[in-house]
């Protein structure tokens, strides 16, 4: 594979000149760099930190479309939701699938009331014909038995019934890697991790001509000529918004969500589930990793004030999600049963000007705003990650103005690097399918020529030694960081156990990341100070 290395990508930024710069390598920018580049300009997709290190790696790993959304009836955008889930099942079969998800029907006498039946029937009858259909599944109701042979924890006494509804899960980082892969692989977008946009220059018509950048590995600083430029930066949009317009914004209201794992025998599942929290008018999900034996609670949704580059989950957050749990289970969930955290910040449009936030952020519409500044800057704010491909079309739409050619958008029924005909058999290709697509017979290869890169390196976890050779020299990883948390998920099943395996994984990988012995335990104590500081913040022993 080439084209998808950092340091030719950097050196490619300095010496050309672009018709887009995309600020932001989460799903929104990952996927407006896409967008873009198919449609026939030339595109820089850069991020300060890693792709998808923001938001786009933390969040629930559904795509969905949002059965609380009807309760705010916000019915065109579980519509849109549901139509855009559609299309990454068919466009990326191998990262996104379908998901059952459970409604457990609680009561007294063996009767749940009637109104909270009949109001969980509408929702799912109404979310079944926005779109919810195209599937292939319908909802049902199910029996007290059946429903514990999903969740077999429940309450049993106050069980009577569930709902089963559809779906579907992806893991959000590889999904928004996939999609700079696909721009750069397929459609020779310039993409590039670790490099800072400084300053958006304009020319004496006020019209913007260039990026000022920092290579945030080597701090060197270089200009990206360009025609126009998309601020794609999700929860740091505002920053965007200042640099662009000189004056202080506060477009944005961040909004924290959190997650904790536990182990699979602590809290099994074999389909999603929905709960209901007792006292607050929400609901968090339990949610089965898919190729590891932990379940994953969340999330939380709470205003947040702080550093945008640090959320972290908190004591009290653990124990809302655990108690959210604990309401309608007997697994007695406690913080020791905890094996990882994460914490993201969901980036809201702010309410209108001059009016205060008087909801919850809960409350909030996840709909996405494109807004154009009459430089050549176009912002693409808000949104929620199932519809990032309908807010790239939306933003590349915005851009017409400000370059030639732009041809008709190809997103819609475009598959996604790694889409074939290759179809997995056995356990380890079937676990390589599922990340790398057709990519995965060349990781296959590798493990023939050395049958030790097959062998498991995390207690408790499928990745195998060729997924981080191949991460670290064909994925842009330039970190352990970046491989433990990104390019695999070792870190949001269990730190702890990943952490233990922290000095063979960065000896593994040494060599190609170009590190000599120093600098391999330096990487090694980089990762243990990021999971003492999350498990620390969150009253957990690290």
């Amino acid at each position: 594979m080439t084209g998808f290395q950092r340091p030719h990508a950097v050196r490619t930024l300095g010496s050309s000149s672009f018709d887009v710069v995309v600020i932001g390598a989460g799903m929104t920018g990952s996927g407006v760099a896409l967008d873009a580049a198919s449609r026939g300009l030339r595109v820089a997709l850069i991020d300060a930190g890693d792709i998808a290190s923001g938001t786009s790696s933390k969040s629930s790993k559904m795509v969905h479309g949002g059965l609380r959304y009807l309760q705010q009836r916000e019915f065109r955008l579980v519509y849109e939701n549901l139509r855009e889930r559609q299309r990454l099942l068919v466009n990326a079969p191998y990262l996104v699938r379908p998901l059952p998800f459970l409604i457990p029907l609680f009561g007294s006498n063996g009767v749940a009331a009637k109104a909270l039946v009949k109001g969980y029937s509408t929702a799912l009858r109404i979310y079944d014909l926005s779109g919810g259909w195209r599937i292939g599944h319908r909802y049902r109701r199910i029996t007290r038995e059946e429903t514990l042979t999903h969740l077999p924890t429940l309450n049993a006494g106050r069980l009577v019934a569930g709902f089963l509804y559809y779906d579907a899960r992806g893991d959000d980082a590889r999904v928004a890697l996939t999609l700079a892969k696909t721009a750069a692989l397929d459609y020779q977008a310039t993409v590039a991790n670790y490099v800072r946009a400084i300053e958006v220059r304009h020319d004496e018509r006020g019209r913007v001509d260039a990026v000022r950048c920092r290579d945030e590995v080597t701090r060197e600083e270089f200009s990206v000529l360009t025609r126009a430029v998309v601020n794609a930066s999700g929860v740091w949009a505002d920053d965007i918004f200042t640099m662009t317009e000189h004056e202080p914004s506060r477009r944005i209201t961040p909004a924290k969500g959190v997650h904790v794992s536990v182990p699979r025998e602590r809290l099994p599942a074999d389909v999603a589930a929905v709960f209901s929290v007792p006292h607050d008018r929400r609901s968090v999900f339990v949610v089965p990793f898919e190729d590891a034996p932990f379940t994953y609670v969340g999330t939380t949704d709470t205003a947040y004030v702080g550093s945008l580059d640090d959320p972290t989950c908190s004591s009290d957050d653990v124990t809302y999600l655990l108690n959210a749990v604990n309401a309608s289970t007997t697994s007695d969930l406690r913080a020791s049963d905890v094996t990882a955290v994460w914490a993201g910040l969901r980036p809201l449009l702010a309410p209108v000007k001059g009016k205060a936030l008087k909801e919850r952020t809960s409350d909030l519409s996840r709909r996405h705003k494109v807004s154009d500044s009459g430089d050549g800057v176009v912002h693409v704010t808000g949104g929620k990650w199932t519809t990032y491909r309908q807010m790239a079309q939306d933003a590349v739409d915005a851009l017409s103005p400000y370059v030639e050619g732009l041809a008709r958008v190809q997103t819609k029924s475009l598959p996604l690097h790694g889409v074939s005909a290759w179809r997995p058999r056995g356990e380890l290709e079937t676990h390589l399918y599922q990340r790398f697509g057709s990519d995965a017979p060349s990781l296959l290869e590798m493990i023939r020529d050395n049958p030790s890169l097959g062998d498991a390196l995390i207690e408790h976890q499928p990745y195998v030694g060729a997924e981080l050779l191949f991460s670290a020299r064909e994925e842009m990883a330039t970190s352990l960081v970046d491989l433990l948390t990104r390019r695999t998920r070792a870190h949001l099943h269990d730190a702890r156990a990943t952490l233990k395996a922290a000095p063979s994984i960065a000896r593994l990988v040494a060599a190609t990341l170009g590190w000599n012995d120093e600098q391999a335990a330096a990487q090694v104590d980089e990762y243990r100070a990021l999971v003492e500081h999350e498990l620390s913040s969150a009253g957990l022993e690290p």
